[in-house]
């Protein structure tokens, strides 16, 4: 029998005891907000919340909606004109919202207002210029803290030309400076340079605490449903729970150990034998990108189509003829599953032919274009698609997360998203719009954290192609079950992506130049990088891409033999 002495209660822990308060607080505005998505006020709550959980990115989200909200208040010719005004009026008739009586915000829109001599605009109109310099105090501050520099700089100066001697935003200002003046390594007396400054950072990397939608991936169901797509692509392999090592946030002196920290996770493995050489897995995947503009590439499988007048099976699209598919088959799956979303609403322009910086930011943006896309025409959420369901994002647990807030707290965590406002936020949303998507009635497939969520799954995991022109990576797609195949530094698998993604049996090993083949009950070892680069690269490349070190044997093995050397 258990003891029922206060010694064997648990008291639970102060900050988890606020923490559930603010998450309850969370569901409870996110529930509002489905019953008045115009709201601007409620958006606006929500990104305090967000601030106050510790994720300033999502809280970011939530200022640039209602910011956008406020537009729509002010400019009667706007879309949502008549909706963000009614939804702003129901906060009008009573004193200011909570959420913008914020440090001297309202003594510094009153004395504007008198400095007008009372101009008989709407108060609806006042309360909407309010809560936009509200909106540009969280997305400066929020931003900088997502170390987006150029961006919160941006903001903060909009801010300021509203209200030039707010203390709130003259402080962020500061900072931003402060923070810039590091970054960039300049003296005391050096001026800045707003234009050079960075404006992409990191933020949390997570199975959000509110995300209902990441699966039991071990779960008999979902072995089944996965083994059952497996059987036409790879019939001589099953996805079955695999014991991977845990990948380290940075340089360790564990590589020599020979027990180390393990996770489980999905992989493939062989029921039989496979020669070397031999096919493993096929795969076709219409989750895929292209961020050449007018590029002859397949706008469905990513396949590079052949000189115009050597075409013989491509396909145009008749109604947006500048979109081109491989063949019939490509073009009738292309309509199943995406292509009336887009078709004709000018997206294809959208984050073409960037600079050599953003490329690969480019192709992440457009393979979430892309399963927008899908998640629209098939009427399912973006997070339960099967082309994204089952796939590991490298989430990192929420407590491990967490900014401990305490006198005695430590160094902060390390966040391993990549995050900017342009990729992650403002083109999202442009995109959508460009859809004809309500952006805001349509909240809960489009919330910020949805698309952190699909960015954590597609990075590590994407894979992408090089143009012949510049070697500059153009084409990039997702295949679910490819990237189920784990990675290691000494793979027993090779792979091509051209339409198709093929994993062939390697006929000879990295390690030791041994013979290639697979037999059965061995685990099918991908790989998801450069194989030949030396153990210091691939492991910067793993950090990025993955979020933590490679800890495969190989790796361990290399690094030790590094160490031992110095």
């Amino acid at each position: 029998m258990e003891s029922s002495s206060p010694s064997a209660t648990s008291v639970p822990d102060e900050r988890e005891v606020q923490r559930a308060a603010l998450v309850d607080r969370r569901q409870r505005l996110t529930d509002a907000l489905a019953l008045a998505p115009y709201d601007l006020i409620l958006y606006l709550e929500r990104a305090v919340v967000y601030s106050d959980l510790a994720y300033p990115d999502l809280a970011a989200g939530d200022a640039y909606r209602a910011l956008l909200l406020t537009d729509e208040v002010l400019n009667e010719g706007f879309e949502y004109h008549e909706q963000a005004k009614e939804s702003l009026e129901t906060h009008s008739t009573e004193p200011y919202p909570k959420v913008l009586d914020h440090g001297d915000l309202l003594a510094n829109m009153e004395n504007t207002a008198d400095s007008e001599d009372g101009d008989g605009s709407e108060p609806y109109r006042q309360l909407a210029t309010t809560a936009s310099v509200r909106c540009f105090q969280i997305l400066s501050l929020s931003l900088l803290l997502c170390g987006c520099l150029a961006s919160a700089s941006d903001f903060v100066e909009k801010g300021l030309k509203i209200l030039p001697e707010n203390k709130e935003l003259l402080e962020i200002k500061g900072y931003i400076e402060q923070v810039a003046r590091r970054r960039l390594r300049l003296k005391p007396d050096e001026p800045i340079d707003f234009h050079d400054l960075p404006d992409t950072g990191a933020v949390r990397r997570e199975i959000y605490p509110w995300n209902t939608y990441e699966p039991d991936r071990f779960s008999e169901e979902s072995l089944s449903f996965l083994n059952g797509q497996l059987e036409t692509m790879a019939p001589k392999c099953a996805v079955k729970v695999s014991c991977l090592p845990v990948l380290l946030e940075g340089e360790s002196n564990t590589d020599e150990y020979e027990i180390i920290p393990t996770c489980n996770q999905l992989g493939l493995f062989a029921k039989e034998d496979i020669a070397p050489g031999e096919a493993v897995l096929k795969e076709y995947s219409l989750l895929t990108a292209n961020n050449r503009h007018k590029e002859s590439t397949c706008d469905a499988c990513g396949t590079e189509l052949p000189p115009l007048k050597m075409q013989t099976e491509a396909v145009n699209c008749p109604e947006c003829y500048d979109t081109v598919f491989c063949d019939e088959f490509c073009f009738s799956q292309a309509n199943e599953q995406y292509h009336p979303a887009v078709c004709d609403k000018d997206v294809d322009s959208i984050a073409k032919d960037p600079e050599a910086k953003d490329v690969a930011e480019s192709l992440y943006l457009l393979l979430l274009a892309r399963l927008l896309a899908m998640s629209n025409h098939q009427e399912v959420h973006p997070l339960a698609l099967k082309e994204i369901k089952y796939i590991w994002g490298d989430f990192v647990p929420t407590q491990l997360n967490d900014i401990d807030l305490s006198v005695n707290a430590g160094p902060p965590p390390e966040w391993t998203l990549p995050f900017s406002f342009k990729y992650n936020i403002e083109i999202p949303l442009h995109v959508l719009e460009k859809m004809d998507i309500d952006i805001f009635e349509t909240l809960p497939q489009h919330d910020l954290w949805v698309f952190n969520t699909a960015y954590s799954k597609f990075r590590g995991t994407a894979s992408a192609r090089k143009g012949l022109r510049d070697g500059r990576p153009e084409v990039a797609a997702v295949h679910p079950f490819w990237c189920l195949a784990n990675h290691d530094c000494d793979p027993n698998v090779t792979w091509e992506w051209g339409g198709r993604m093929t994993l062939s049996a390697r006929e000879t090993r990295v390690v030791g130049n041994r013979p290639g083949g697979i037999k059965a009950g061995e685990e099918i070892l991908n790989h998801y990088c450069d194989v030949d680069l030396p153990v210091k690269d691939r492991r910067e490349w793993a950090q990025g891409a993955l979020g933590g070190w490679c800890m495969c044997k190989r790796c361990r093995d290399e690094a030790a033999a590094a160490n031992g050397s110095d």
